[in-house]
């Protein structure tokens, strides 16, 4: 049970940062206030509310039992004496009789029920109150035996402006430090935000730079160590490229010569296969060599700016036509997403190659589908996927080998250096995204790429 209920507590806090500091610092001033409210309300109120109320109510009990007792010329009189010294409006309404009962109005202050008690205790006759004919004023009626007394009580008698002073002053502060509180963690946390900001899009491949730290001196620290990490990345990558470079251009030169020297060897009938088997090998350690460079380089270079998937998509599967393969693309008219083009079209590739190396057809579709999860890889607040499905009618992969296939230098199907679907996860997820295997309905294996939007 207090499993549940903290649970549900938790559901009910807002999410973000910002709305929990806030909640943080409120709550309590609110809580304070209340009980504030509730001893001024149910203490000093109540004994305000009942003395003035006992006031009045005397005074409408004396000038009742005066009428009763002084003859009818005196009447004049006592009215000039009430409105002058008692602040009371007066008239008599003779022979008439008090029916039905007024309709309180003002149920939230104490103020009726403090006067109808102090009028039963005082007055000993029946009694009404009107708190709605006249809003400067109440009408008391008190049945006498000759008629109906009424009075017109001024409510100033009756009410203390110190209510409204600890209403306003509660109100006042409860908004003053609340508007406070809000300015001074939007600047705290927007900090965070933009701390948050610049690491995702560095995880990302989007480099925006470093970031000017600000706010708290815990967030100043962050910001400051985000950028010696980022500088720190930028100069291994840079590093790491400038001798890829290198170790490419040393491994293509003794290749180079060696394909001259098969070139300009002597041909017969006798090492013509020799030669031709040669030239295979040297193919094969060329394409070999390019994919251990690419997975080792894994693209880190390239800058992220706006593409558009479904283009990429099509140049990749026309590239692939024209090497002979049947290969079917199903996409809207333009999908626009921050990409590095160069990255998604090598990994694209490779899906697409490794569709056709083992299958006579494949089939490429291009579709938005939405997120279950809007704070995956992708960030919060996102709730849909770029999907890329590449379909083949081959083999397959057991499904209990799929996620090995992933591994660099493990292959899942034969004639394959295992490189591919490394490298292509790599770049999905350096975009936000992942690669998944699955069954495909063709009745080979579906390679499903998944982009946020």
């Amino acid at each position: 049970m207090p499993g549940l209920v903290m649970g549900g507590l938790r559901r009910l806090l807002p999410r973000s940062l910002m709305a929990r500091s806030v909640l943080i610092i409120l709550v309590p001033m609110l809580v304070l206030q209340a009980v504030a409210l509730q001893l001024f309300y149910g203490g000093h109120l109540d004994v305000i509310s009942r003395r003035l109320a006992g006031g009045v109510a005397g005074d409408v009990a004396f000038v009742a039992e005066l009428i009763r007792r002084e003859p009818v010329e005196d009447h004049p009189w006592i009215f000039r004496e009430a409105a002058w010294r008692l602040d009371l409006g007066l008239a008599f309404e003779r022979d008439a009789i008090i029916q039905g009962e007024r309709r309180p109005s003002m149920s939230i202050l104490p103020l009726e029920e403090d006067l109808n008690n102090a009028l039963g205790e005082r007055v000993r006759a029946r009694f009404d109150t009107d708190w709605q004919s006249d809003p400067r004023s109440v009408i008391i009626r008190v049945q006498l035996p000759e008629g109906v007394l009424h009075v017109e009580a001024p409510r100033k008698r009756l009410f203390t402006t110190t209510l409204y002073l600890f209403v306003i002053w509660l109100v006042g502060s409860a908004l003053l430090l609340s508007g406070v509180a809000i300015l001074f963690m939007k600047n705290q946390v927007r900090a965070i935000r933009r701390l948050a900001i610049a690491s995702e899009a560095f995880g990302l491949g989007r480099d925006l730079g470093p970031i000017k730290p600000e706010g708290a001196s815990e967030v100043r620290q962050a910001a400051a160590a985000f950028n010696r990490m980022r500088e720190r990345i930028s100069r291994f990558v840079g590093q790491r490229t400038e001798m890829l470079a290198g170790i490419s251009h040393d491994l293509r030169t003794p290749l180079t010569r060696m394909r001259l020297g098969i070139t300009m060897l002597p041909r017969s009938a006798e090492t013509e296969e020799d030669l031709a088997a040669l030239t295979q090998d040297m193919e094969e350690m060329e394409r070999m060599i390019a994919a251990y460079l690419s997975f080792a380089r894994g693209e880190g270079t390239e800058q992220s700016r706006p593409a558009d998937l479904v283009a990429l998509v099509q140049d990749v599967a026309a590239k692939a036509r024209r090497g002979g393969a049947a290969v079917e693309v199903a996409a809207p008219g333009a999908l626009p997403l921050p990409l590095r083009p160069d990255a998604v079209r090598r990994c694209l590739g490779n899906l697409i190659d490794n569709a056709r190396r083992h299958a006579r057809r494949v089939a490429v579709a291009v579709e938005t589908v939405p997120r279950a999860d809007t704070s995956g890889p992708g960030g919060e607040g996102q709730s849909l996927w770029a999907q890329v499905t590449v379909d083949d009618d081959g083999p397959g992969i057991p499904a209990a080998e799929r996620e090995g296939a992933f591994r660099p230098f493990a292959s899942g199907r034969p004639e394959g250096t295992g490189l591919g679907l490394a490298i292509a996860r790599d770049i999905v997820r350096a975009h936000g995204g992942d690669i998944l295997l699955e069954e495909s309905p063709l009745g080979g294996l579906r390679a499903r790429l998944l982009l946020p939007v």
